[in-house]
């Protein structure tokens, strides 16, 4: 029994350390401020906006990919100034998009 214990045991905590890592990589952050900047890719399919965080007062760039967000500001449903949360995660240096939307509403 005491051979398979601390095997067992490295086991354990191999997969909590995995656990742990992907947690981690995988962390939503939420912004809630006012939009700065919108600026649509040439075939429409993503954007880059820009919003101003309230809390610590930097911008912080977002890739929109999804289709509901694209259109809104297609539309003009969203537009600069307009106060967003959004929610996202950021992947190599880039912050994609998870949720996009007016804290009113929208």
């Amino acid at each position: 029994m005491s051979k398979t214990l601390p095997g067992a045991l490295r086991i354990v905590l191999l997969a909590a350390a995995a656990f742990a890592w992907q947690g981690a990589a995988a962390q939503d952050v939420t912004v809630v401020g006012p939009v700065t900047k919108i600026v649509l890719a040439a075939d429409g399919n993503s954007a880059v906006a820009t919003l101003k965080d309230g809390k610590s007062g930097n911008e912080v760039q977002l890739n929109v990919t999804d289709e509901l967000t694209l259109d809104k500001f297609k539309d003009k449903r969203i537009v600069e100034g307009d106060e967003i949360r959004a929610r996202f995660q950021s992947r190599d240096g880039q912050n994609a998009s998870k949720s996009f939307r007016k804290t009113a509403g929208c």
